[in-house]
């Protein structure tokens, strides 16, 4: 169905919107919202109608919805202020008011597919979560394990990186005594979780194993004593810490996998894996190799949401950590954040780099809005609990702020970008005029990597409101060294902050600290 309106015309089936002819780029969920107002023009949509259908009944803030109605409104030539086609109803919701005119959209001819064609190889691998195996000899206690490799499954399956079979298939192992390699062949995986869990009295002990079914080996095991206070905190805890170690050993296995096959023989997610290796590397060479490889990848397949969210990341972080050129960076990395959302709209990872493309471009709002959603599809993905932990902070809430990054820290604790964690929290301590305690978190940033800029910045300019000119001096040699463009200049027109405050607060402890 097209939707005819002014000189717009919104094409649900193509889904693109055009004006005069001329294609008015929009994000999918910006699309899905105007679409659905415009479909429902008859009545007052509601924000619990707006949820539930463009949200899916996820818990959304007031400032993402409002972000979404309002780049609707930037698309079609309106605001806030004029609702000349969106109009907001106080205390009922918001409503389509344009005359409209709707027309069936011609179906397309399909193309032929021919023999030549060359195949687009994305091959995730498959992981199965086996029902822990309760140990405590007390029958009641099934429902406490079951429950653990549910929600280690259901957070899984959120992070779009593999194929996870479903409850019903690897339930239907337990209490049996099959052989690993067996049931991966069974449910066509490579990677296998397994666990136990032993309740004595008040305590509880839980076991989990990453196993690779392909060689027999463990690539990760952990064990947790916890006191079972609150049943379902702790639950949530261990899942949260089993997922979040899971991840990353995947991908290092994948990419070992990858390195051994022939460079002639590389598909788009071999490609996709060894860019990650490069990626999480943070440095200069490295992502400018993870670029080269995610630009291989979408080569082979043009609509590779995951490869298109990791390129844009990876741009903006050369821009957050002064490697590259704002003006230059955020038009690319944005183009390609909006090329992964039209491919997969509830990927998390390229909620997460748009958020990095409006924070670096003063989109404030936006970007707290962005990285929200992404959480939301994924809570467990501490790089957006990160970069959300850095926007806080420029939006004026370092309290908040200190909490996120925090968490960041506890969902991660290995991360390759824990210094880059460490230093947002010194920078939120910074901003409440805890000088000595954002010196120590510098310090512990530096600790875990000594050649990145953030903390090297937040120990300068806490150094120079305490007036520790030894100190200082220190950090801004070591700044220099790891960006030499650094200058009071670029702190000022680079930096986006939402109150000038904070900008002269920041700007003072840089020249305190001798930076002219």
């Amino acid at each position: 169905m097209r939707f005819l309106f002014e000189n717009n015309v919104l094409d649900g089936d193509l889904r693109e919107l055009t004006c005069s002819g001329a294609a008015v780029p929009l994000q999918p969920q910006v699309f899905d919202l105007l679409l659905y107002l415009v479909a429902e023009r008859a009545r007052v949509v509601s924000k619990d109608d707006l949820i539930s259908e463009i949200w899916s009944d996820r818990i959304v803030s007031d400032s993402a919805l409002n972000s979404r109605i309002n780049a609707a409104r930037k698309a079609l030539g309106d605001d806030g202020a004029t609702q000349r086609l969106i109009k907001t109803i106080p205390r009922k919701g918001f409503r389509f008011v344009g005359d409209v005119r709707e027309e069936v959209a011609e179906k397309p001819v399909p193309a032929e597919v021919t023999p030549g064609s060359p195949r687009v190889a994305t091959d995730r691998p498959g992981i199965a979560v086996l029902a822990f195996e309760n140990m405590s000899g007390d029958p009641a206690q099934e429902y406490f394990g079951d429950g653990i490799s549910e929600d280690i499954l259901t957070a899984l399956s959120k992070q779009r990186w593999f194929i996870v079979i479903a409850r019903n298939s690897s339930f239907t192992y337990k209490g049996r005594a099959v052989h690993l390699k067996q049931i991966a062949e069974e449910l066509g995986v490579r990677y296998i979780v397994e666990g136990s869990v032993r309740k004595v009295a008040n305590r509880v002990r839980i076991t989990a194993q990453l196993n690779d079914a392909t060689t027999g080996g463990h690539l990760w095991a952990e064990r947790y004593d916890r006191e079972l206070v609150d049943v379902f905190a702790v639950q949530d805890e261990i899942t949260e810490r089993i997922v979040a170690a899971i991840e990353p050993q995947i991908h290092a296995a994948e990419n070992f996998r990858t390195h051994r096959k022939p460079p002639s023989s590389l598909d788009a997610w071999d490609l996709l894996m060894q860019a990650l290796s490069h990626y999480w590397r943070i440095t200069p060479q490295d992502h400018a190799a993870a670029q080269k490889l995610l630009e291989r990848a979408i080569a082979i397949d043009p609509d590779y949401g995951q490869a298109l969210a990791v390129l844009a990341a990876s741009h903006m972080f050369g821009v957050h950590l002064g490697w590259a050129e704002l003006a230059t960076t955020a038009p690319i990395a944005e183009n390609a954040a909006l090329a992964a959302m039209r491919c997969d709209h509830e990927n998390a990872w390229a909620h997460a780099a748009l958020g990095s493309v409006c924070f670096s471009t003063s989109r404030l709002a936006d970007a707290l809005s962005e990285f929200e959603q992404a959480l939301a599809l994924n809570p467990n993905f501490s790089l957006a609990q990160g970069y959300y932990a850095l926007a806080l902070s420029y939006a004026g809430r370092p309290g908040d702020s200190f909490e996120a990054a925090q968490k960041a820290i506890r969902l991660s604790p290995r991360d390759p970008s824990l210094a880059i964690y460490y230093g947002i929290a010194g920078y939120a301590r910074f901003t409440e005029r805890q000088y000595d305690e954002a010196i120590a978190l510098a310090r512990e940033a530096i600790r875990h990597r000594g050649d990145l800029t953030g903390a090297y910045r937040v120990l300068a300019v806490s150094a120079g409101m305490t007036g520790d000119g030894a100190l200082a001096d220190m950090a801004l040699g070591e700044l220099r060294r790891t960006q030499p463009n650094i200058s009071l200049d670029w702190i000022a027109t680079q930096l986006p902050w939402a109150n000038d405050a904070d900008r002269q607060h920041y700007l003072e402890g840089f020249r305190r600290a001798g930076l002219r």
